[in-house]
């Protein structure tokens, strides 16, 4: 099964299934990571194979959608400076937040769903991230026409697309413990800790 991404500039990357997340498990930092940041994702799951996908065919190759967050693992540099380059890293194991169940197409298509997601840190700081109700069919559609004619799709595997930038999650300095949380339709998707 392969993770597709579509980033917010259009780019397209895959993650391992590896870096799936979708029981709730708290994540820990290893040491080499200073901070995440995130990305909000409508994804959808893909139910027919296909490459080079047309934009008026696309709705026929998935068929359910949820909203998620991509994590960003911000790596510092070794000692040395050679260890690893510093930067984000997308290839990290739990840290894409893909939520079962899915839910039908049609909750999109209401305009009044809304996806909600929030940060809550041991230091008392307590936000909502990110929020929607404009996720579309469209959306998911253009996004499975773009990213097939890089890599082919295959039953099973989610098209993510990435709702903003990415943005500073939490930081190691700042709030080394955090519980995120997401909704959508009034139903919990996510809740579960990062300790760095």
């Amino acid at each position: 099964m392969n993770i597709i991404v579509q980033t917010y500039d259009g780019q397209v990357q895959c993650r391992p299934d590896t870096s799936w997340e979708r029981e709730d498990k708290t994540l820990y930092a290893p040491d080499f990571v200073s901070g995440y940041g995130y990305a909000p994702v409508l994804f959808a799951r893909i139910c027919k194979a296909g490459k080079c996908i047309g934009g008026k065919f696309a709705g026929r190759y998935y068929d359910a959608v949820n909203y998620g967050l991509l994590l960003y693992a911000a790596i510092q540099a070794g000692p040395d400076g050679n260890t690893m380059p510093a930067g984000y890293s997308t290839v990290m194991d739990h840290t894409s937040v893909l939520p079962f169940p899915m839910y039908d197409k049609v909750t999109l298509e209401s305009g009044e769903n809304r996806f909600s997601a929030g940060l809550t840190c041991k230091a008392g700081r307590k936000e909502e991230i990110y929020s929607t109700t404009e996720g579309s069919c469209r959306m998911i559609e253009s996004a499975i026409e773009n990213v097939s004619r890089f890599v082919s799709v295959r039953i099973g595997d989610i098209v993510a697309v990435e709702l903003a930038p990415v943005g500073q999650l939490m930081t190691r300095d700042g709030n080394p413990e955090c519980r995120l949380s997401g909704t959508f339709c009034g139903n919990r998707l996510f809740d579960f800790d990062i300790i760095m």
